[in-house]
């Protein structure tokens, strides 16, 4: 991924409306998500609905197909998976981690450094 592509993501998922249906479209997984549902579960007009998911369309994040009279929205996974390869490219200076475990990604002189007990 480009930089510039990364700026444009991160812009559109930078807003608190468009973060909340982008969340809710990779919940709903490949089978995507109704605009009418969207609207209901997200709380937002029509009108506000179609202006966030076209700021999500225009970054790449989010598609749309028609099914019937049905416009169904969808996460793109494959972009979403690739913007957090680029925001995790070079993580822990180079050093194998595990998403699961901070402790992982610590510097070597932290891990596995025993918790301070607190007195009772």
């Amino acid at each position: 991924m480009e930089s510039s592509q990364a700026v444009k993501s991160l812009a559109a998922l930078a807003q608190a409306s468009r973060l909340a249906l982008f969340r809710m479209l990779v919940q709903a997984g490949p089978a995507g998500m109704a605009a009418g549902l969207l609207s209901e579960k997200v709380g937002l007009s029509p009108s506000a609905l179609s202006f966030h998911l076209k700021e999500l369309a225009h970054a790449g994040l989010v598609s749309a197909r028609h099914q019937g009279r049905f416009v169904i929205y969808s996460a793109q996974i494959d972009e979403m998976n690739a913007l957090l390869g680029y925001l995790t490219e070079n993580c822990c200076g180079g050093n194998p981690c595990s998403p699961a475990s901070t402790l992982s990604c610590a510097p070597p002189a932290r891990r596995g450094r025993p918790q301070k007990e607190s007195a009772e």
